[in-house]
């Protein structure tokens, strides 16, 4: 058996997030299982290093599977790429050894958070709106609270498989990339709609709707006190992992 490591780009409009759901939704890892299957004529499971929720993008997901075929990996990826739809790109294959797996091998994962302040006719399909000018400083303040080890349990979705609530933050800061304002964060792992959560509540500060104060009294307890929803996930790129 060979353990093949590839990567994935997608937009993630049109999907119901990257994870395999029974009946007919369309989700990222079903279509391609599905198109591997074909090719290779096994039944094929698909790792990754994040599930995305539905809406979210990915420039950079990893993946890997697990093949008997003696087919070269580029010639699977060709292949693959012809039968996926445009929304899907697959790159750079490679076999890796056997205990390579996405998930529990990456160090670091990586996400882009893009906001716009005003609606954008061409650009709000990828980024999240304010609706208004936004205190800049005070979402960078917020942003770098965030560094470090904590329980984020305040700004997450239950997620039964994966039970455990402290992350590592590496890294999170704002930066002002054309019409955007980015949000670059990465961490040792992610919970569900975490990034969602943190950018709504970054969003609310930068309203004056939500306090430094509040925010961090959220991050040290792990309990929501103010009312935060997910933000946008069309805002929202799995940009990198590291492993």
């Amino acid at each position: 058996m060979k353990n093949i490591r590839i990567t994935v780009e997608y937009d993630g409009t049109s999907f119901a997030g990257w994870q395999r759901q029974s009946g007919t939704i369309v989700t990222v890892q079903g279509v391609i299982e599905v198109a591997l299957g074909t090719i290779l004529q096994e039944n094929i499971s698909l790792a990754a290093a994040g599930r995305t929720d539905k809406g979210v993008h990915a420039k950079a997901q990893t993946a890997n599977f697990f093949t008997a075929s003696l087919m070269e990996p580029s010639r699977i990826v060709h292949s693959l790429n012809s039968l996926l739809p445009k929304t899907v790109r697959i790159s750079h294959p490679a076999e890796v050894d056997a205990g390579f797996h996405s998930r529990h091998s990456a160090r670091e994962r990586e996400y882009r958070y893009f906001l716009l302040e005003e609606p954008s006719a061409l650009y709000g399909r990828f980024a999240g709106c304010s609706f208004g000018k936004l205190d800049f400083a005070i979402m960078q303040q917020m942003a770098a609270l965030m560094v470090g080890t904590h329980d984020f349990s305040a700004f997450s979705k239950e997620d039964r498989d994966n039970p455990g609530r402290i992350c590592r933050v590496i890294n999170c800061k704002w930066y002002r990339y054309k019409h955007f304002l980015v949000l670059r964060i990465s961490a040792d792992r992610f919970l569900r709609s975490m990034v969602r959560y943190l950018v709504d509540a970054m969003i609310d500060a930068g309203k004056g709707s939500l306090s430094i104060e509040e925010f961090s009294r959220m991050l040290e307890s792990g309990v929501m006190t103010s009312q935060l929803n997910p933000a946008f996930p069309g805002g929202l790129f799995l940009w990198k992992v590291r492993y």
